[in-house]
């Protein structure tokens, strides 16, 4: 468990570290990449989790109390942490992190619709599901949104080689600012980041 939180730590402190760093020009493209394009179409049809129950009993009840300000109910809550920490984990990140974007991006409302037309927990554009080819997929659908969610927000980590970052203003769409992970990293070490 210690060994977890330490690389859970350096996750964190080499993105802050980068940011000394003069960030890189925003390149946008037209297209979605084709390797995230895959990497969805895989990923909204399979079905990681929790290794322990113990683990998950603590980690459940640690997190669902400090959701509780965005969440009242304790159904709803522990419902949406199982689902949350299956899809985070299925991919390699951290559940925490899953979090504090979803803090930041729609403060736990799962109909929230920005001004751009992203939807969801974790505001997903509805071009992606015309990109891996579903029309009929709900983006308020709290499995179909986390799951991509996670997907995206992984892939970008992996392009970005772990740069917390950089990859939070991709996933933001805002590569070459700093304001949007700036926001995600302070929502994190305030709330859910285990102390």
């Amino acid at each position: 468990m210690r060994s977890k939180l330490t690389q859970l730590r350096l996750l964190w402190l080499t993105p802050l570290l980068s940011m000394l760093i003069v960030a890189a020009a925003y390149s946008s493209t037209s297209q979605p990449e084709s390797e995230l394009r895959q990497l969805l179409q895989e990923a909204i049809s399979s079905d990681a989790g929790f290794d322990d129950r113990f683990d998950a009993e603590v980690w459940l009840l640690d997190m669902s109390r400090r959701l509780e300000p965005f969440i009242e109910d304790p159904e709803t809550r522990i419902s949406l942490l199982k689902r949350l920490h299956y899809e985070a984990t299925r991919v390699n990140l951290p559940p925490e992190l899953v979090l504090a974007v979803i803090e930041v991006e729609s403060r736990f409302d799962r109909f929230a619709i920005s001004v751009s037309g992203a939807r969801g927990l974790m505001q997903i554009m509805p071009f992606w599901l015309e990109e891996i080819g579903i029309s009929d997929t709900n983006l308020f659908r709290v499995r179909t949104n986390l799951r991509l969610g996670c997907t995206i927000l992984r892939y970008y980590m992996d392009m970005e080689s772990n740069d917390l970052m950089r990859a939070l203003a991709r996933y933001n769409g805002t590569l070459g600012r700093q304001d949007y992970p700036i926001k995600i990293i302070g929502a994190l070490n305030q709330r859910w980041f285990r102390q």
